[in-house]
This record gives structure tokens, sequence and C-alpha cells, in this order.
């Protein structure tokens, strides 16, 4: 693999924004990303088949602000929302960004400074290390992600903290090298397997976290958590 300079102004970042239905917070979300201390950014949101008037917020007023809107044909999911942004990706690294307001994008220079120093292929963002401040919300949700990224980690042999966070940053040809099966969460477990099996070097760092809750527009539910089991078990003992 080509080593990246050590300086993040030659380096171009692709962020991918999946959404789905996030009208309250789109443009927000938007203008801290451009904000974001990082000198060359492409900017890449897919909508997801909002209904709730995020369509129209973006062709009449957000489109002309980013770089590419990419409009899904139906309500397919976080993962092939993802799959359709990377196809579309010109950046050396790309990092995922979720259309709320939980995670900030002040901290992209740390997340990709990793990739940067040639000390990392792989980047995640951790909600459960690092004891940056996040808020307190659901017991029950920081104990599934737990118990998902303990059964994770069993079956990859490595050692991640949070394996569903939404701060995943890749190099781009690895993440232009993975086929993504899995079009809702299952995206998750399904691309921590890939990159594990591909034996890239993984780096795990804390990030602040404002986690929302379901009277804010969280989508996340227990069904989730079962499908992201099964996913965990295909990903990684059957499934390529």
């Amino acid at each position: 693999m080509a080593r990246f300079p050590a300086s993040i102004d030659n380096i171009k970042l692709s962020i991918i924004v999946p959404i789905y239905n996030e009208v309250a917070t789109l443009e927000e979300i938007i203008e801290r990303i451009l904000q974001a201390p990082v000198p060359i950014k492409e900017l890449i949101l897919v909508d997801d088949y909002s209904t709730d008037g995020t369509r129209d917020l973006l062709a009449e007023k957000l489109e002309s602000q980013v770089d590419k809107v990419i409009y899904q044909a139906r309500n397919y999911g976080k993962g092939f929302a993802l799959k359709a942004g990377f196809r579309q990706a010109t950046g050396d690294i790309v990092i995922i960004q979720d259309a709320d307001l939980e995670y900030d994008p002040n901290q992209y220079p740390e997340l990709i400074a990793p990739i940067l120093n040639d000390q990392a292929d792989v980047v995640y963002g951790s909600r459960f290390a690092g004891g940056r401040p996040h808020r307190v919300v659901y017991f029950w949700h920081y104990v599934g992600n737990r118990l998902l990224t303990l059964l994770s980690n069993m079956m990859t042999n490595i050692n991640l903290t949070d394996m569903e966070t939404c701060y995943k940053v890749f190099r781009a040809d690895i993440i232009k090298s993975i086929d993504i099966k899995e079009p809702r969460f299952g995206f998750e477990p399904e691309i921590t397997a890939k990159v594990a099996r591909k034996r890239v070097r993984i780096y795990e760092m804390g990030i602040s976290y404002y986690g929302r809750t379901y009277d804010e527009g969280k989508k996340i539910g227990w069904r989730d958590g079962v499908k992201a089991i099964w996913c965990i078990l295909k990903y990684n003992l059957w499934a390529k």
C-alpha cells in the first residue's frame, strides 16, 4: 500500500452522509461539516427516500452547498445508502458521518491522523474509549452495544470497544474493495468482519458523543440488534 504524506493539507477527505428523515437536523450538520478543520473536503449526501420534507430541502436549498447529492429510488437502508456514497467518493480517505447531531465533525483531524501518519488503514471512533464527554441516555442501548462488540471481537479476534460506532474512517482503496451486502444497520458488523479479514491496520480512538432519544428521532431498535447478531455470525463464519 502507498504511504500517505504526513500532512492534512495534501489529503482529500470524502465525507459520506446517509440521510433518512432528518429535516430537523440536516442544515446544521451540513454547516458543521463544512466548518470542520479539514482543508480539502468532498461532501456526498445520500438521501434514502426520505418522506418528511428532507428531499425538498435538499433540492431547493442544500444541493448547491455540497459536492453531490444522491437520491435513492426507494428506502433501502443505511448500508446501501453508504454503498452508493462510497461508489461516488473520489477522496484519499473516506469517513462516515450520520445526519443527526450525535457526532462532532470537529474531530475529523484526530480521526484521520493515524492514516495520515501511516499508522493505520482503518480508524474507528469509539464512544466508550478515551474519556471524552458523552450524553447519558439509554442503559440497555449501552449494554446491547457492548454485547454486540464483544461477540464481534470473539469472531474477528480484534479488540474494539465500539463496533457499532458511526465514525468509521477508511483509506479509499480499502472501502472501495469491499462489496457491501447488508442494506440496513447490518452494515456495521459486516464491514467490521470484512475489514478484519483483510488484516489491515485498525486503529481506535475515543470520541465525544451526544446521543439522541427516540423522541428526538433515533431509529435503531431491538430488531436491528437481533439482525446484528445474525450478521456477526454470518460474515465471520461463512459469508464473504
